[in-house]
């Protein structure tokens, strides 16, 4: 998730093109049932009620009256927005969300604590001592390694096949005494004496980047703080590009440093100054080119340094233009280009290298409403573009010649990828693919003779029969007329008759689809009944680009509806029924749960899981001072506006929490998550145990020593996931 959305796949890293290597129910009545009072099965789920629990954490009410266009609303849980932040150590903030941490286990825990054994049967499908394929990087070969009861990876490599193991970075032991370990880059220089790295400690996305002298094992470059993820080499092996970021924790500032050098003589190479802007670094496959990538989240801009001449001035691409997103790829004398200037589904031009301003541009590709393109990756003698057709995803491949082929997959519905290419010069391109039903598996696709190779497929060592489990694509009726697409994975033994639970999933934001892939924790569920949905709602792009705007900005209510108009519709081809779906969503995914959950009729919903949630859309938006609102404005709008505050208001979440009975809700935060800070799902969980109604349980977790994406540790993240399912199970009265 790029430092620029609440959620959003890297702008940046595709902008760079680098060989980069994922409501209400029925009110509660005196005397009558509390299952049946929110719409549940009371012979399977009367022992899962609120009032079979000790009271819950109720935090205070501070009223503060907030004055925005004339309007007055009134929050009060503004006080657990500690006023330090983004140190967090007001001791009432604190005890509050540690209350609500231990409300879990009265709730969840006891005899009937479901969790441990989730998490025994999820680990159980983690090969422990797994190996990544094999991939080259200049001189040497590379892997990636876990060790049995390790948290996090090892990075090794050999001289060459069968040469003696070398460990390059052992994640393991930066994590040694903390409780939180995220590592990004791993980049070692041209030659490969050195490794580059950023590492995050806290889980705040404030990252530290490092070099380590791979000959000696000592660290020559530490201590660079208020860093973002991306770094790049020059040809020489010893200056290394980084990007640090401001004091609104944007990512601003392109900085050159040479090795043996104090950090204090680096020089600034470029800075983006429009606060709606951020600015990354990167490379090209080619190794002949450093790239500074600025963007919004509906803009960009390319700007190129030699790597043969890191001191030279960047060069721009194309000037900056509103709207105008384009991605490069270096080939020899050509510069490749994806653009969306006369089209919103992108075209494919190129340009010469040395000069490759639009009025150079050159289309290769047109632009198409069915093909949408998405990506792009130059070899030596080879172009590979991404995109998809009709929602499907494709990978095309074009030779020097400009001949062009697709890459034929085994499943009709699939997600795919580039995986670990760092070979140039190389006629074999290397992805990742899986889909609802196939393991995570690895291709090696040979451009010359257009063959697929296993590489390896993801073991699940605990067993997996793929035959036991089907999948589809089915559209769904939204309630404009527009089609849908649902991927639904369920077993064979399913019965489409409305008796079965469902667990529908979505997004809905920034352009960001969501692909039909595969989970091996996903089984625990479709094991014990379960039919799995995503809904492939507007918002994202699945359906080319015109499917991202139609639901976002004065259509963002688009991605709400078609949420609902998807549950309702799979309720009425006996996939379910009402009543028996959970539904799930994170960060902008989170804000779909919130907002479904105002808007949806009594009785759909049983649960929810909403996970660092972006629900207190409005007091987010009018905060210019937090790392994201700026850039968010041309996803959301900006509340300055009068009337975008009205549309922010009419769905934010938290301002539209009603005295009625909600489902089942998990909702979970980070205390350091820059993106969706902890107080919006605080303040959220707090003003829906005030004000909703009847017996739905509310459990609000945050964890302590996490940022936006959970645990960082590889079993840490299975406890969050055995979380999550012991709350949903409990509510479906299932063991």
């Amino acid at each position: 998730m790029s430092s620029g959305s609440r959620g959003k796949a890297a702008v940046l890293a595709v902008l760079l093109s680098t060989a980069a290597v994922i409501t209400g129910f029925i009110v509660h009545q005196s005397g009558s049932n509390p299952a049946e009072a929110v719409g549940l099965d009371p012979q399977k789920t009367d022992a899962f009620h609120q009032s079979a629990f000790p009271a819950p954490p109720v935090a205070k009410q501070v009223p503060v009256e907030l004055k925005t266009h004339g309007d007055t609303r009134v929050d009060p849980y503004d006080w657990l927005r500690d006023k330090g932040y983004p140190e967090v150590d007001d001791p009432e903030v604190l005890a509050h969300l540690k209350a609500e941490n231990d409300y879990i286990e009265a709730v969840l825990g006891g005899p009937n604590d479901l969790r441990p054994k989730l998490f025994e049967e999820l680990k159980a499908r983690i090969k422990e001592d797994d190996t990544s394929v094999p991939f080259r990087r200049g001189g040497h070969v590379y892997q990636v390694k876990y060790a049995a009861g390790q948290n996090y990876p090892i990075h090794v490599r050999r001289a060459a096949e069968g040469a003696p193991e070398e460990v390059v970075l052992d994640v393991n032991q930066l994590a040694e005494g903390k409780p939180y370990m995220r590592v990004i880059d791993v980049e070692p220089s041209p030659d490969g004496r050195y490794l580059a790295y950023t590492e995050d400690d806290d889980g705040s996305e404030r990252y530290q980047v490092k070099v380590k002298d791979l000959s000696t094992g000592k660290l020559v470059l530490e201590g660079i703080e208020n860093a973002s993820p991306g770094v790049a080499w020059a040809a020489d092996g010893k200056t290394l590009f980084y990007t640090l970021q401001d004091e609104n924790q944007r990512p601003k500032k392109i900085f050159r440093h040479v090795l043996g050098q104090p950090v204090s003589s680096d020089v600034l190479v470029y800075e983006e100054k429009d606060p709606a802007w951020f600015a990354g670094v990167g490379d090209t496959l080619s190794g002949e080119y450093v790239v500074i990538g600025s963007n919004n989240n509906v803009s960009s801009e390319v700007f190129l340094i030699p790597a043969k001449d890191p001191t030279a001035k960047p060069k721009v691409v194309a000037a900056r233009k509103q709207g105008h997103e384009y991605q490069v790829a270096h080939q020899g004398d050509t510069l490749w280009i994806l653009t969306n200037d006369t089209h919103r589904n992108f075209r494919l031009v190129k340009a010469p290298a040395n000069d490759p301003d639009p009025k150079n541009w050159q289309e290769v590709v047109a632009p198409s409403d069915r093909q949408y393109l998405t990506g792009i990756m130059a070899f030596k003698d080879w172009l590979v573009v991404f995109g998809r057709v009709d929602g499907g995803q494709q990978v095309w491949v074009r030779d020097a010649k400009g001949e062009q082929h697709t890459i034929a997959f085994p499943d009709a519905v699939f997600d795919v990828g580039p995986s670990a290419n760092f070979v140039y010069d190389a006629d074999t391109l290397r992805l990742g693919y899986d889909s609802l039903v196939t393991p995570p598996t690895v291709y090696d696709y040979d451009l010359k003779a257009r063959t697929l190779a296993v590489r390896k497929v993801q073991e699940i060592p605990s067993g997996y029969d793929p035959t036991l489990y089907t999948s589809e694509r089915i559209m769904a009726p939204a309630r404009d007329g527009t089609p849908i697409p649902v991927s639904i994975v369920y077993r064979k033994d399913f019965k489409k008759d409305g008796s079965g639970p469902l667990h529908l999933y979505g997004y809905g934001s920034y352009g960001n689809g969501i692909d039909p892939n595969f989970s091996t924790s996903r089984i625990s569920l479709l094991d014990r009944g379960f039919a799995y949905a995503i809904a492939h709602i507007r918002g994202g792009d699945e359906m080319g680009r015109a499917w991202y705007e139609d639901g976002k900005l004065e259509k963002k209510v688009n991605t709400f509806t078609d949420f609902i108009d998807v549950a309702q519709h799979l309720a009425k081809q006996g996939y379910t029924k009402e009543g028996n779906i959970s539904i799930q969503g994170g960060s902008a995914g989170g804000l779909l749960m919130g907002a479904v959950l105002n808007m949806a009729p009594e009785g759909l919903f049983r649960a929810a899981v909403a996970q660092v949630p972006f629900v207190d859309v409005v007091n987010t938006m009018l905060d210019d001072s937090l790392p994201l609102t700026v850039i968010e404005y041309d996803e959301w709008g900006n509340p300055n506006d009068p009337e975008v505050y009205k549309r922010l208001k009419s769905y934010s979440p938290y301002d539209n929490v009603t005295a009625k009975a909600y489902p089942h809700l998990l909702i979970t935060a980070g205390l350091s998550d820059p993106r969706v800070t902890y107080w919006e799902p605080a303040k959220w969980a707090a003003r829906l145990r005030a004000t909703k109604t009847g017996e739905g349980v509310l459990l609000s977790r945050t964890e302590m020593e996490a940022g936006h994406g959970g645990s960082a540790g590889r079993f840490d993240k299975l406890k969050e996931v055995a979380l999550s399912y012991a709350f949903l199970l409990r509510a479906f009265g299932k063991e």
